[in-house]
């Protein structure tokens, strides 16, 4: 996906694609037996983390839905090395959530990734003048004192979506007297839409040792994704996989889930994938996703699944872009479409909250157009769910967590 976007003949040849013999990798380019060791419990298998020679489980635990400490204590105990989290995350109590139950555990026996960003126009993507360095600086000691640590092992630049944001020197320099001052070890930057653009970017800085990447089976281009992650492998960077579920429902009425094994495993077919941080919410979730790394290997009815649910609507926002120009009221529509995904799909009403809170948006979104002019290319029905999402912002936010 360049930077215009998608059309609709790549979108068809995309469709395409996916529904034929690229949507699977072929046998014979998933060599298990590259860059993974076995870890220590239950076999599980380690890939190692690009140059910063980090080894860890191929899933891992995005925390950012989950206020459970116990349940981060048994996905620890159980395996998993890597905790993701973000100083907005839950309004700033995950940070802290998890400085407290990691006292109680050696600092060498976890990876800990936490991830800020500045402010930027919500349209273009680029930052704005109150994105300074000192800002940024800022933002990483207030990670720190809410984790009670001395030094992350990444700190990300989150959430962006133009090469020009993620080369934004500021930004960079500020990471940069981190890593020297020993608050982090290594820096990241994360993307949610337009990645190739981005993963390219970090490539080419010669600057960041991760990037965290929306990588899932929903993606309509997702070949250059899966690209774009070979070219960042090669060049030693880190790759890890977020959202791999893709919105987890193949309808928005809810009634068709997403398989979370059949996704995860779709994902660790790549072998430029070397962890991923699904958000499990539940004891239950954990045990399914711990049990992929016991077989990773995809049946017949789950690539069925995957197929028959690549061409389905369901809940994830392909980020293209396209809708953002055609919107006669210049809403940030895909940050919509990401607050309406947190809400039915990942039932959390905190962070679509707070991500609403954070635009600029008028008074009655959607409410001054007759007819809407936005042809979305993933057909979502754009005013009926930016007027749905958007009466989240009325609730007084203590009746939502």
């Amino acid at each position: 996906m360049g930077k215009k976007g998608v059309n609709r003949r790549d979108f068809m040849k995309s469709t395409v694609a996916g529904m034929g013999g690229f949507f699977f990798l072929a046998s014979g380019d998933n060599k298990p037996g590259e860059r993974i060791d076995q870890g220590k419990k239950k076999n599980f298998p380690y890939r190692t983390l690009g140059k910063t020679g980090i080894k860890l489980p191929v899933i891992n635990m995005g925390v950012m839905n989950s206020d459970n400490p116990n349940l981060v204590r048994a996905a620890l105990d159980a395996g998993i090395v890597h905790l993701d989290t973000a100083q907005t995350y839950q309004r700033g109590t995950n940070e802290t959530m998890i400085g407290e139950l990691l006292k109680e555990r050696p600092r060498d026996s976890y990876v800990l990734a936490t991830k800020a960003r500045l402010p930027h126009d919500q349209n273009t993507g680029l930052y704005t003048e109150e994105a300074t360095e000192e800002a940024f600086q800022k933002k990483i000691d207030v990670s720190l004192k809410n984790l009670n640590l001395n030094y992350v092992d990444i700190y990300y630049h989150h959430n962006v979506w133009k090469k020009e944001s993620a080369l934004f020197e500021p930004i960079m320099k500020a990471l940069e007297k981190a890593k020297k001052a020993g608050k982090t070890r290594f820096v990241g930057i994360t993307t949610h839409r337009n990645e190739p653009e981005v993963i390219q970017a970090a490539i080419d800085s010669n600057f960041y040792d991760v990037v965290l990447t929306t990588y899932n089976f929903k993606q309509k281009h997702y070949p250059e994704v899966r690209s774009a992650m070979a070219k960042a492998a090669q060049a030693g960077l880190g790759i890890v996989a977020m959202k791999p579920l893709g919105g987890r429902q193949l309808q928005e009425s809810g009634q068709q889930p997403i398989d979370p094994v059949a996704a995860l495993k779709w994902v660790l077919q790549d072998p430029n994938v070397h962890t991923i941080i699904p958000g499990f919410t539940t004891f239950d979730q954990m045990n399914l996703d711990l049990s992929v790394m016991e077989d990773p290997t995809l049946t017949k009815g789950e690539k069925a699944h995957l197929q028959r649910g690549f061409s389905m609507a369901g809940l994830y926002c392909q980020g293209c872009g396209q809708c953002l120009n055609q919107c006669l009221q210049r809403l940030p529509i895909p940050d919509l479409m990401r607050a309406y995904m947190y809400v039915y799909g990942y039932r959390n009403l905190q962070a679509a909250q707070d991500l609403l809170l954070s635009l600029s948006l008028p008074l009655y979104p959607c409410g001054d157009c007759s007819q809407c002019s936005v042809q979305c290319l993933n057909r979502f029905n754009i005013p009926a769910r930016v007027r749905n999402v958007a009466r989240l912002r009325e609730v007084p936010p203590e009746f939502i967590g």
